[in-house]
């Protein structure tokens, strides 16, 4: 029998060869990244290297080219005078290149460059002028995930890389055809299921409004990059608020477009199959009127004729001009998630403003806000996590996603004891557990898709009982700290409903965090006092001047109406802002 002592000599020896082992298996589970990411950051710092030397070339051709009057321009006046050629295509490709890459050397939004612009340039110089599309010479950037010929769509995972894209997407497809020229790809978080921007392959991108914050996610590098004034029209999907988090926390436009009025053949995804709530493609801009003219050269015949499952319905200009008053509903709070002073000031002063120009303003309350978030989720969740975990096999786990992934490894029945347990300290935190343990038979999916059809039907109801036109209601804002998307993740409750819901939502900038609004964080207190709304406080302060929007809804089908609506907030509240 071995004294005790000797025990206490070899225990720590034993506890050493434990940690070896762990080390040993986590080092070989993330092989594949390990070897796969080095060579992807490689391939990046080769295209930046390529995009640079295009710019120079371009640069040679006009020697005294000041691309500033050209990065002033808004889309709508670009496009008149690249078609009228009254600028050159070589001296707005060359403005946005140079400064999409002063851009990234502060924020770091850009995945790669799409080499191929170049020679599409010089097809477009071919063109007729009949033959010029709406975008003609126009740069646009791209999302990550849009597939574009010889080019990886990443989804920020490693499990993705060195697996270029054997053809364009349609939406891509469209875009050229309608002469726009995609030259770079942006940055998202690992698995896209993230409000912040960051992954292991190309690290976090920071908002150019406070290097703080994070631009948000999923479509994060676009909204830095167009803040940024490195590109003027950007293209991103929206499943829970990508489009329009980062709209929002970068002071741009987006448009969350209904489910198959743009087709999403070509886009990458990190879980495929879902049906209840699905990913729908957006335009980001600048302003109201590059998102209408990128909808009426993405709504075109190519569309259908590339994708049939996309309905031939062409851009509806006679909604879109009507300038007959409307009847807008509006509500400051969800009741799930307490929002910031700020939130309800934009959605205050909105509503004023609305009223003020002879629009009808009317209050609404969202028919059960609990059951319809919890259902977002167990729709996103129904198979308990298996798909998104299975796509970080072999990755290393980005901090921006680890808690998630954490909570979805949890074996089921730990999962049920957690939501029992916290159920009366951390109500949302218990009903997540839940949601994510899945739906677990074919029945019980089936009867989640009717839940959601049925809850559906029953908003419309209740919009058609106050013979709504369109609802005005708070964006998710001002932008958060960096990592702090995660500890805050049920305020998504402001834009995940109307991903629920398949209705066109759209995000106007108006206004920016004042002095008061920080004062009046000193009295949050959240509906819960749960860990969400303590973290939740702590994410708003320090926001002084950023950025501050409202979402702009329709019924579905109505992006015409969505955006005539953005538009009537977009001037009214401009007009506010910057009186004449």
């Amino acid at each position: 029998m071995m004294p005790a002592t000797a025990w206490l000599l070899y225990l720590p020896v034993g506890l050493l060869l434990l940690a070896l082992m762990g080390a040993t298996l986590v080092f070989w589970e993330h092989a594949p990244a390990r070897n796969k990411i080095p060579r992807a950051q490689k391939r990046r710092e080769l295209a930046l290297q390529q995009m640079a030397a295009l710019a120079q070339r371009l640069r040679q051709q006009e020697p005294s080219l000041d691309p500033k009057p050209i990065l002033e321009l808004p889309l709508l006046k670009l496009a008149q005078k690249l078609r009228t050629e009254e600028l050159s295509l070589e001296s707005v490709l060359c403005s946005y290149l140079e400064e999409a890459l002063k851009a990234h050397g502060e924020v770091n939004c850009l995945t790669d460059f799409l080499g191929e612009c170049e020679e599409q340039l010089q097809s477009l110089k071919k063109l007729k002028k009949s033959e010029r599309g709406l975008l003609y010479g126009v740069p646009v950037s791209l999302k990550d995930l849009f597939d574009c010929q010889g080019h990886d769509s990443t989804c920020g995972l490693a499990q993705f890389l060195e697996k270029p894209a054997a053809q364009d997407g349609v939406i891509v497809k469209v875009l050229k055809a309608q002469g726009a020229i995609p030259f770079v790809k942006t940055n998202v978080p690992q698995t896209l299921l993230s409000f912040d921007c960051s992954n292991p392959i190309y690290g976090q991108t920071l908002n150019p409004l406070n290097l703080k914050k994070t631009p948000g996610g999923s479509t994060g590098g676009e909204g830095a990059l167009l803040a940024k004034g490195g590109s003027i029209l950007g293209m991103g999907t929206d499943i829970g608020g990508s489009v329009r988090i980062p709209a929002s926390f970068c002071g741009v436009y987006g448009l969350r477009t209904t489910g198959d009025r743009l087709s999403y053949s070509g886009i990458a995804s990190t879980v495929k199959g879902k049906k209840s709530v699905t990913a729908v493609v957006g335009p980001m801009a600048r302003d109201v009127d590059s998102l209408v003219l990128c909808m009426q050269a993405l709504l075109s015949e190519d569309m259908h004729r590339l994708d049939p499952t996309v309905p031939p319905m062409p851009f509806r200009e006679e909604i879109y001009t009507n300038n007959r008053p409307l009847r807008i509903g509006y509500y400051e709070s969800d009741g799930f998630t307490q929002p910031s002073p700020s939130m309800v000031r934009a959605v205050r002063l909105t509503s004023r403003l609305l009223q003020d120009a002879g629009h009808q303003v009317i209050p609404f309350s969202i028919p059960r806000i609990e059951y319809a978030i919890n259902l977002y989720t167990s729709s996103g969740f129904a198979d308990a996590g298996a798909t998104f975990l299975e796509k970080l096999k072999g990755d290393i786990v980005d901090p921006s996603i680890k808690g998630l992934a954490s909570m979805l490894r949890l074996p089921d029945p730990l999962k049920c004891f957690l939501a029992w347990i916290l159920k009366y300290i951390e109500p949302r935190m218990s009903k997540q557990l839940e949601m994510f343990r899945g739906v677990r038979t074919p029945k019980k999916l089936w009867e989640q898709h009717t839940e959601v059809e049925e809850y559906q039907q029953e908003f419309i109801a209740k919009w058609r009982s106050l013979d709504l036109d369109v609802l005005l209601v708070p964006a998710l804002d001002p932008a958060f700290y960096i990592g702090y998307p995660a500890k805050a993740g049920v305020s998504t409750s402001y834009t995940t409903l109307f991903n629920l819901l398949n209705f066109p939502v759209g995000v106007v900038p108006v206004t920016t965090v004042t002095v008061q609004d920080e004062e009046e964080l000193t009295f949050y207190k959240g509906y819960y006092g749960d860990s969400y709304d303590k973290n939740f406080s702590e994410v708003m302060r320090g926001s002084l001047g950023l950025s501050v929007a409202v979402q702009c809804i329709a019924l579905p089908w109505e992006e015409e109406l969505c955006l005539r609506f953005m538009k009537e907030v977009e001037t009214l509240t401009k007009n506010h802002r910057e009186p004449k």
